[in-house]
């Protein structure tokens, strides 16, 4: 069997939408299932979200730290934000995010890995991306006013092996975080050779 997962859509009978928030709405929909049978599946309906490992010329990956409240923690994250500008393309998005967040910008720029966040519970895919050959952003040329959770956040450089450590040790949580890094690790070990292009469709 071809180990590769696929688009497929079973028949919903019925279809309720219970809460519509700013960012998220949740759905109850009844499924029919193998044998015949009718299940209820609640999930998050949400836009989509992009994420980028900023590896500089050292291979360090660049994290920032950000409140999340659902979670009650400070957590380590890579520079990411919500695919909430029409027409934007996905990398354009990434770009944005790493400049608003973290004040860079890339000259290279490649596919690292595509995630649902969630499957279970939410429809919420994540492409994150490597981004290389990074220059700082003036400060005069950044305009950027940060809000909310994003004030005061701090961004580290650590080594990207040390960053593997900590996503295997328990230290960093954040699911695009851990999967970009341990991404990032394996593609480096074939060079680099592997990836696929920024613009790359997604499944």
């Amino acid at each position: 069997m071809k180990i590769e997962d696929t688009p497929e859509a079973w028949d919903v009978v019925e279809s309720k939408r219970r809460f519509s928030g700013y960012v998220i709405d949740v759905v109850t929909d009844t499924v029919r299932m193998p044998g015949d049978e009718d299940a209820d599946r609640d999930y998050v309906i949400h836009p989509g979200s992009v994420a980028v490992v900023a590896l500089d010329d050292n291979d360090r990956v660049l994290l920032i730290r950000q409140y999340r409240h659902p979670t009650r923690h400070l957590l380590w994250e890579l520079p990411a934000g919500l695919r909430d500008v029409e027409g934007e393309s996905l990398v354009t998005g990434a770009a944005r995010e790493l400049a608003e967040e973290a004040g860079y910008r890339a000259r290279t720029w490649h596919t690292l890995v595509d995630l649902y966040t969630s499957p279970g519970m939410s429809d919420e895919r994540i492409r994150v991306f490597l981004a290389r050959d990074l220059t700082k952003i003036p400060e005069e040329e950044n305009g950027f006013v940060h809000r909310h959770e994003e004030i005061g956040m701090p961004v580290e450089w650590v080594p990207l092996a040390d960053a593997v450590e900590k996503a295997l040790m328990g230290m960093i949580h954040n699911s695009p975080a851990v999967a970009g890094i341990l991404a990032a690790y394996a593609a480096s070990v074939e060079g680099f050779g592997l990836m696929r292009p920024a613009d790359a469709p997604e499944a």
